[in-house]
C-alpha cells in the first residue's frame, strides 16, 4: 500500500516538531533541509560570542528522526515549489537537480537577514541566523582584539575595540550583553598591550526604546543591565550607511571594524516561487488553518507564515510559534486523511524571554514580569528544557556552570581567515 507523501521543507523547530507528529503514522514523510542538523537558534548568540561550541546547540536531523521508519531525510535545497502540479524542485548535495511529488506540503524554511534594501551592508555587518553566521561573528570579534594588540595607530586601535550592534530586539540585546561580558570578564587579562575592559560596545536602535515587544518596565530594566555591562545604548538612532570603517547614523559617524546586524529579517526567497499573495516581508498570507489559499494540501508555518490576527500585527517570530504551528499543521494533515474537519490555529502565547549577560534576564509571561536574577533563572530553565537531546542539555549546563564560577568561555577559537576584511585606517 502506497502511503500519502508529505514533504516537510526545513528541519528547524516547525519542521522537526511536525515530523514528530507524523512518526509511525500512515504517511511517508520526506524532510528536506540545506543543513544536516537541527539548530537551537535561541542560543546561537552564545556560539557567536564564544560561550558555547556549535555541537552544543545542534543535532543531526537523521539522528533525531532515526526511530521513525516512515521518515526520510534529504540534504538538499528546495529551489522552487509548483503548487499546481504538487511538485518541489531540489538541488541535491551532489549538485544534481531533481523533482519530488507530494500529496501534502509543509513549508517551514525560515527567514534570512533583511538589510532594508541595502544588501551591500551584509559584507560589513553580518547577521545571526545560522551556525556559519555565528562562527563568522566569533571570528571577527576575537580577531578584532588580536589586531588591536599589535596596532600602533591609536585611532585605528580604538576602531578595532569598538563593537557596534545594530538593532535593539532580542538578538541585538543578547549579542550586546554577551560582548560586554566577554570584554569585561572573559578576555580581560589575556592581553598585554591593550586593556579589553575599555572596549566600547554600542547598541544602536532606531526606535524610541529597545525590546519593543516587551513591556516598557522590562525594556527599561534591560537598558539598565546593559549599561551595567558597559554597553552604550543609543535609541532613536537610525543607520544611514555601513562601510568597512564604521557606521553612519543620524547622530554622527561611529568608527568601528566590527559591526553586527540584528535589525531585520525577510522570508526565504522560496516564497516568491509560489505565485501566491505575500506580505511586505515576503511571508505567505495563510488561511486560519495555516494552509495556502486555494491549496488546502499545502501549509506554511513558522516565520514564513503571515497569519491573520485580530490586532493586525501577526504572530511573533519566536520558537514557540514555529513549534505550535508545526504540530498543528501536521495534525490537520492527519485529520484530513481521516476525513475529519480542520480547526483554526490558535497560538498559545507562553511569553517572551531574553537574557542580558551574567545572571540578568527578562521574562514576560502573562501578567508576570521578571527581571534581573529571577528573569535569568527562568530563561535558563526554559532553554534547557527545550534544547534537543540529553547530551546537549548536559554539555550546555556544564559550560554555563564553568562560565559562572570562572568567568571564562571555552569556545574562543578563531576559525577561517586569520585577518579582518580590508579597511582604510582612520
Amino acid at each position: 500500500m502506497a502511503y500519502p507523501h508529505v514533504i516537510v521543507v526545513g528541519g528547524g523547530f516547525a519542521g522537526l516538531y511536525a515530523s514528530r507528529v507524523f512518526a509511525d503514522q500512515p504517511v511517508k514523510v520526506t524532510v528536506v533541509d540545506r543543513a544536516n542538523y537541527h539548530l537551537f537558534q535561541p542560543l546561537l548568540y552564545q556560539v557567536a560570542t564564544a560561550g558555547l561550541s556549535a555541537p552544543d546547540i545542534a543535532s543531526p536531523i537523521r539522528h533525531l528522526t532515526a526511530k521513525a521508519p516512515n521518515i526520510e531525510v534529504r540534504l538538499a535545497e528546495v529551489t522552487r515549489v509548483d503548487l499546481a502540479n504538487k511538485k518541489v524542485s531540489l538541488r541535491e548535495a551532489s549538485g544534481d537537480d531533481q523533482q519530488l511529488s507530494y500529496d501534502f506540503l509543509l513549508l517551514a524554511a525560515g527567514v534570512r537577514h533583511s538589510y532594508f534594501g541595502h544588501d551591500d551592508w551584509e559584507e560589513f555587518a553580518p547577521g545571526l541566523k545560522s551556525l556559519d553566521d555565528a562562527l563568522e561573528i566569533r571570528r571577527r570579534v576575537l580577531l578584532a582584539f588580536e589586531a588591536a594588540e599589535t596596532c600602533e595607530d591609536p585611532a585605528h586601535r580604538d576602531a578595532l575595540l569598538t563593537f557596534v550592534v545594530v538593532g535593539g530586539g532580542p538578538t541585538g540585546v543578547e549579542l550586546a550583553g554577551a560582548l560586554g561580558e566577554l570584554s569585561r570578564f572573559t578576555v580581560a587579562r589575556d592581553f598585554r598591550a591593550i586593556d579589553p575592559t575599555r572596549a566600547k560596545i554600542i547598541l544602536v536602535e532606531a526606535g524610541p526604546r529597545i525590546l519593543s515587544g516587551f513591556p516598557e518596565k522590562l525594556s527599561t530594566a534591560a537598558q539598565f543591565s546593559l549599561r551595567e555591562l558597559g554597553v552604550d545604548v543609543r535609541v532613536g538612532t537610525a543607520v544611514s550607511d555601513i562601510t568597512a570603517d564604521g557606521v553612519h547614523t543620524a547622530n554622527g559617524f561611529i568608527a568601528s571594524r566590527t559591526v553586527l546586524w540584528g535589525a531585520g529579517v525577510a522570508a526565504a526567497p522560496l516564497t516568491k516561487t509560489l505565485g501566491v499573495e505575500l506580505d511586505r516581508a515576503g511571508r505567505v498570507k495563510v488561511e486560519k488553518d495555516l494552509s495556502i489559499p486555494g491549496h488546502p494540501e499545502a501549509f506554511v508555518v513558522g516565520d514564513l507564515a503571515a497569519f491573520p490576527t485580530a490586532d493586525g500585527r501577526g504572530l511573533p517570530g519566536v520558537a514557540q510559534v514555529a513549534i505550535q504551528g508545526g504540530r498543528f499543521a501536521a495534525r490537520q494533515i492527519l485529520a484530513t486523511l481521516d476525513k475529519q474537519p480542520r480547526a483554526g490555529f490558535v497560538y498559545n502565547d507562553k511569553g517572551n524571554m531574553a537574557t542580558i549577560g551574567r545572571a540578568s534576564g527578562l521574562a514576560h509571561i502573562g501578567r508576570i514580569q521578571l527581571s534581573g536574577f529571577l528573569g535569568w533563572l527562568g530563561w535558563l530553565l526554559v532553554h534547557l528544557v527545550f534544547l534537543i537531546g540529553f547530551r546537549n542539555r548536559l554539555q550546555v549546563l556544564l559550560e554555563w556552570a564553568w562560565a559562572w564560577f570562572t568567568f571564562q568561555r571555552g569556545a574562543r577559537l578563531i576559525l577561517g581567515q586569520s585577518s579582518l576584511p580590508p579597511s582604510k585606517k582612520p
